[in-house]
C-alpha cells in the first residue's frame, strides 16, 4: 500500500505565504500616497488601514518627486513596515504590531560620503549619466550649474566628457539622500568647463570657476531643461502656416506639450495672456533695458499674474501649441531696449566673483577639488587611450 505524505506542498505554501520581502517605490509627480499602496500590491484592508492611520502625518503629506518609499510586505500584499526619507534629515517609520500601525517621524544623524565619477558622451547626457551610475538628480544639477555656460541642445557633442564630485547621505548604512554638486569639469567641444561649490561668509552660496568668478549669470541660455532647436534666430525663414519668406525674431524649442518653461532671469510679469501668432504669452521685464518673451504656451503657471515677481529658473507656463504653430514647441525671444535680439550673441551681464575677504578659505576648498578632477580626468582619459 502506497503512503502519500500529503503534508509537504501543504507546509511548502505556508512556507512561502509567511515569506517577507523589501521593496521599494519611487514616488511620481502626482502621487498618493494610495496610489503607492497599489503600486506595492498592498491588500486593500492593509491599504484601508494604514490610509486612516496616517491621515495626520507630515511625511505622506511631503511625497516628493523622486524620492524612495521601501516596505515590506509578505507575499499575499500584507504591510508590515514603512522607511521614507522626508523634509530636511527626517524619517518616517511604520511598523505593524499586533494588527496595527505605529508611525514616527524623527529627526536622524546621516553620515556623508563623497563620491568621484566621469562619464562620456555618446547618446545624451542622461544615458551617460546613467551608463556612469550617477544619479538623476546630479545629473539635473550638472545641467543647471552650466546653464549659462553650455547650451545642453545645440552644444552637445559625441564624444563630450565630464566629471564630478558629488555627496551623498546614508543612515544605517542605507543612502537616504543625495547632496550636491561640489566640483565638476565638462569638456564641451573640446572647451573645459570647471565649477566649485562654495558657500561664502554671510551664508550665499553658488558654483565659481577655480578663478573665483560665478558661473551664475543673469540669463540661463535655454528656458527648457531638455528639448531640441527646431527653428533658430534669423532674417529668413519659411514660414510653415503663412507659406512665405519672413524673419523669425526668436528661438523655437520643439518639446512635448506640458514640458515646464522655466524663467531665464529674474523679473516681473508685464504680460500674461492671448496676444495674436503668440497664442498664450508670458512677457516678463527684467532689471534694465531686457525683456524676455514666452509663445505658444499650453497654459500658464498656477497664479502667474501681471506684476508678479518671478525668480530665475521660476516654472511660469507650460510647452503647447496655441497660436500659430504647426505643433507643439516653444517660442522664446530676448528683447533688448524693445527690439528682439538673438540671445545667444547677446553679451549678458554675470553675478559678481569671489569676495575679497572669502578668497582664503576659497582658494583652499578649491585645491581639494580640483585635485580630485585632475584625478579622474586622468584616469578617464587612460581609459580611452
Amino acid at each position: 500500500m502506497l503512503d502519500l505524505d500529503l503534508s509537504i506542498p501543504d507546509a511548502l505554501a505556508e512556507a512561502q505565504a509567511n515569506q517577507t520581502f523589501w521593496r521599494q517605490e519611487s514616488i511620481r509627480r502626482g502621487d498618493t500616497i494610495a496610489s503607492i499602496l497599489n503600486r506595492l500590491d498592498i491588500s486593500s484592508q492593509d491599504s484601508s488601514d494604514f490610509l486612516q492611520a496616517a491621515r495626520g502625518s507630515r511625511a505622506m503629506r511631503q511625497l516628493k518627486p523622486g524620492k524612495t518609499i521601501h516596505a515590506q510586505t509578505t507575499a499575499d500584499g500584507e504591510l508590515l513596515s514603512m522607511r521614507y526619507f522626508f523634509g530636511n534629515e527626517e524619517l518616517f517609520l511604520m511598523e505593524k504590531t499586533d494588527d496595527e500601525f505605529k508611525m514616527t517621524e524623527q529627526s536622524i544623524e546621516l553620515d556623508s560620503q563623497v563620491h568621484m565619477k566621469s562619464g562620456v558622451i555618446t547618446s545624451s547626457l542622461f544615458a551617460a549619466t546613467d551608463n556612469a551610475g550617477i544619479p538623476n538628480n546630479i545629473a539635473m544639477q550638472l545641467t543647471e550649474i552650466f546653464a549659462s555656460e553650455i547650451d545642453f541642445y545645440r552644444d552637445l557633442r559625441q564624444g563630450d566628457r565630464f566629471t564630478v564630485v558629488y555627496e551623498t547621505f546614508s543612515n544605517n548604512g542605507g543612502r537616504a539622500k543625495t547632496g550636491q554638486v561640489l566640483a565638476v569639469e565638462f569638456v564641451n567641444k573640446g572647451k573645459s568647463h570647471q565649477a566649485i561649490y562654495f558657500k561664502s561668509s554671510n551664508g550665499a552660496d553658488g558654483y565659481y570657476t577655480p578663478e573665483g568668478d560665478s558661473l551664475r549669470k543673469a540669463f540661463l541660455l535655454s528656458p527648457l531643461a531638455f528639448t531640441r532647436v527646431s527653428s533658430g534666430f534669423t532674417n529668413a525663414r519659411f514660414h510653415p502656416i503663412l507659406k512665405e519668406w519672413r524673419a523669425h525674431r526668436g528661438i523655437d524649442y520643439a518639446a512635448p506639450t506640458g514640458t515646464p518653461v522655466k524663467a531665464t532671469a529674474s523679473g516681473i510679469v508685464a504680460f500674461s495672456g492671448s496676444q495674436r501668432g503668440y497664442g498664450n504669452l508670458v512677457v516678463l521685464k527684467h532689471n534694465g533695458k531686457y525683456e524676455t518673451a514666452y509663445g505658444h504656451l499650453s497654459r500658464f503657471a498656477s497664479g502667474l499674474s501681471r506684476g508678479k515677481r518671478i525668480n530665475q529658473g521660476d516654472v511660469i507656463g507650460y510647452v503647447g501649441s496655441t497660436g500659430m504653430a504647426t505643433g507643439p514647441h516653444l517660442h522664446y525671444e530676448l528683447r533688448v531696449d524693445g527690439v528682439q535680439r538673438d540671445p545667444t550673441k547677446v553679451m549678458l551681464p554675470t553675478a559678481p566673483p569671489i569676495a575679497k575677504r572669502d578668497l582664503n578659505n576659497f582658494q583652499k576648498e578649491t585645491q581639494s577639488l580640483v585635485a580630485r578632477l585632475n584625478i579622474m580626468r586622468s584616469i578617464q582619459l587612460a581609459a580611452i587611450e
